[in-house]
């Protein structure tokens, strides 16, 4: 069987995930960000899943997504409900799990042409 390489160029896509960073495409993230299919918003001040308010909830909604996924860091935490109700008020689904199934997924639906937003959590992330 024939196999290629098929590098997506269409959009960012996240290459590998580790503990201390994220890498999309070919550079290494070490603080909380987001993500879309064309755009990034580096130095999300998001420290803690236990941590999140609504207010950090609207760096997505400027990204205009149909879909978010939130990835918690190596382990799936979930976020109080407050910030997970500003997503539902405004009509915009949003799954959480952990960082690296969270980059699959993203992957997978930006492939596909989706209008997903990734947000992910770091331990590099300082509130600013």
């Amino acid at each position: 069987m024939d196999l290629s390489l098929d590098r997506p160029d269409a959009f960012l896509f996240v290459r590998r995930t580790a503990p201390g960073y994220v890498t999309v495409v070919d550079r290494n993230i070490e603080a909380s960000f987001l993500l879309a299919p064309d755009r990034m918003i580096e130095q999300w001040p998001a420290v803690d899943a236990a941590a999140l308010t609504p207010d950090l909830a609207v760096p997505f909604f400027d990204l205009q997504p149909e879909l978010v996924l939130l990835g918690t860091g190596e382990r799936q935490r979930f976020p109080p409900a407050d910030f997970l109700a500003a997503f539902l008020r405004r009509g915009v689904g949003i799954e959480v799990m952990d960082n690296a199934a969270a980059a699959r997924t993203y992957d997978l639906l930006a492939g596909e042409g989706r209008r997903v937003v990734v947000g992910f959590i770091l331990p590099g992330a300082r509130a600013g």
